[in-house]
């Protein structure tokens, strides 16, 4: 049995799979998603992408715990919990910390499952450092530049990868 939490209302899918399970992380000022900067990254929130992200999910029978931080060492501790570490994947935006997050790499390569990394925005042509992005060797795929496409892209790729591995 798969449980998908969506907008408070539990629903129930029964399956004799095992279960996938993903982190959905978010790094710093995605918390502002629908506030910010338009034109670069649109205006649907982060809760609106969360939902359409479950509505993937549960469609592949699979569950996420989603979680967000401006702070780059709360997002190691979220991954170091055991209830984190059971998962199967990791579908991450960073944000900023793209450039100069080592010690969420650290994490990440720690943590040891497949990574697929996010980007609303095209990472290559905004922001300082654009040739830096200390992600690009540990992760298996990337998608950039489609706003929240990004996510639901991602997040099937992930699936895929791990249903095929």
């Amino acid at each position: 049995m798969c449980m998908i939490v969506m907008q408070n209302k539990i629903f129930m899918k029964k399956t004799n799979k095992k279960i996938i399970k993903l982190l959905i992380i978010n790094g710093p000022n995605l918390n502002m998603l629908g506030k910010r900067d338009p034109a670069k990254y649109g205006i649907i929130t982060l809760k609106k992408i969360e939902l359409q992200l479950s509505k993937i999910a549960y469609k592949y029978g699979c569950a996420l715990s989603f979680f967000q931080s401006n702070h780059e060492g709360e997002i190691i501790d979220f991954l170091q919990k055991g209830t984190s570490r059971r998962a199967n994947g990791i579908l991450i935006n960073p944000g900023a910390l793209v450039r100069y997050g080592y010690c969420l790499r650290q994490a990440l390569i720690d943590f040891d499952k497949p990574v697929v990394e996010v980007h609303l925005s095209n990472i290559n042509k905004t922001g300082v450092n654009k040739k830096v992005n200390v992600f690009e060797d540990i992760r298996i795929n990337q998608v950039i530049g489609l706003k929240e496409k990004s996510y639901y892209l991602g997040l099937k790729m992930l699936i895929n990868y791990l249903k095929n591995k």
